[in-house]
């Protein structure tokens, strides 16, 4: 039997969202670098200082495998949190993915390492490594409260975050709503009176 992680994975992020009323969205400028990336684990977070990313190495140090980096950088788009060195390290470490509220830098290695990679952008400094910063604590990416251990699902579309408290009533809820939108692809393949009805319900309310 699969676990709940595995779940997800394979659930839209917009049947997520849908699941939690559009409430944990991440700021949509936060995009994976390919778009065929997907990537679903549990969020070991890292809170990070602007220009700061010395905790990032440690999350990358502690972080189990199948755990997805999901970093606190406050927006930035000066600085970047990783480039293809220390993401690769990472991906060899089997940490699943990382995300993040600020860029990263190394693009085009980092997408040939084929890794799923979701933030806002790319710049071409790197950050220091004074020291700072927390991790496995209570976040705020792209303007959502995260809690390590939260489930993370990211795709095309965007990034959800699912409560660990909560994650089992969702996965319910998302798959039902997985159903309902495969059954109205099939209610739109060309059959004119059932849109009809269908659209017609939809007003008449």
């Amino acid at each position: 039997m699969k676990d709940i992680v595995s779940l997800f994975q394979e659930i839209p992020t917009t049947c997520i969202s849908d699941a939690l009323q559009g409430m944990n969205n991440l700021d949509p400028g936060i995009k994976p670098l390919k778009e065929q990336y997907r990537v679903a684990g549990r969020a070991f977070t890292v809170k990070m200082p602007v220009g700061d990313n010395h905790a990032v190495f440690r999350a990358i140090s502690e972080a189990k495998p199948d755990d997805i980096l999901v970093i606190d950088a406050k927006g930035d788009t000066y600085r970047a949190v990783a480039g293809d060195f220390v993401v690769g390290m990472a991906q060899t470490l089997g940490i699943k993915g990382f995300v993040v509220d600020g860029v990263i830098r190394d693009i085009h290695g980092i997408r040939e390492l084929n890794y799923p990679v979701f933030c806002k952008g790319t710049t071409v400094a790197a950050s220091g490594k004074a020291g700072g910063g927390e991790i496995n604590v209570p976040i705020s990416c792209g303007g959502v409260s995260i809690q390590p251990g939260d489930i993370i699902v990211g795709d095309v579309d965007g990034v959800v975050v699912v409560p660990k408290d909560i994650e089992t009533t969702i996965l319910h809820k998302a798959l039902d709503k997985l159903k309902m939108d495969q059954e109205r692809e099939e209610l739109v393949s060309g059959d004119q009176e059932a849109i009809r009805k269908h659209l017609d319900s939809i007003l008449s309310k």
